[in-house]
């Protein structure tokens, strides 16, 4: 008997942790996200109108790599990741490329949660962990075909994590993780006692 494991989805990862100079960078970035959440008005009031808990620039700001050197530098070498993702992936991008489309912050306070959901309009999708305290929410990926399993057992607890339904990826401070685009996701309940702090991306074809 032969299995073949067909359609693979997979999901890139990546630290910048290994770089020189990773802890004041990762200082620095801290810190530009922590202004923009005291800043912010406009995305204050949209977190707070949308029930996110917490903060987010996602739909308040979209220039941030214009906006502080950290976030350029951030953009810069996330564009390598995003090559070496699409590589992997083969895509063929013809005469196009890979640019990316929107970057923002995310501080999600303790107990609060973003809801599953996909990036439309994009190609890949990712997050750059920075601050990741005891107890932070994972990445819970969903398998892409749960809604087409209809009458499908459940998987048994011990199976291996590449038949599960639900990955739950618990990233350090410096992770990079994409993933294309149509992959449903979500952020479980904070259970640190601080906020989470991450800066979200997109990629579109162009």
């Amino acid at each position: 008997m032969a299995l073949r494991p067909l359609f693979a989805t997979p999901v890139y990862e990546a630290s910048l942790s290994t770089g020189r100079e990773f802890e004041n960078f990762n200082a620095e970035l801290e810190a530009a996200c922590r202004m923009l959440a005291a800043e912010d008005k406009a995305g204050q009031a949209w977190s707070k109108a949308h029930g996110y808990g917490g903060y987010t620039s996602y739909a308040s700001l979209d220039d941030l790599p214009r906006r502080a050197s950290v976030f350029a530098e951030l953009k810069r070498k996330l564009d390598r990741h995003a090559r070496a993702f699409a590589e992997a992936l083969a895509f063929d991008l013809g005469r196009g490329r890979l640019a990316m489309d929107s970057l923002w912050v995310n501080l999600l306070k303790p107990g609060a949660a973003h809801s599953g959901h996909i990036h439309p309009h994009s190609v890949i999708s990712g997050t750059v962990y920075v601050r990741v305290p005891p107890g932070a929410s994972p990445l819970k990926i969903e398998d892409p075909r749960l809604p087409l399993m209809m009458a499908a057992p459940p998987k048994r607890a011990d199976a291996p994590e590449a038949q599960q339904s639900f990955v739950y990826l618990r990233p350090q401070p410096g992770t990079i993780l994409m993933w294309e685009s149509w992959l449903r996701h979500e952020a479980p309940a904070n259970a640190a006692r601080s906020e989470r702090i991450s800066v979200s991306f997109n990629y579109g074809w162009r």
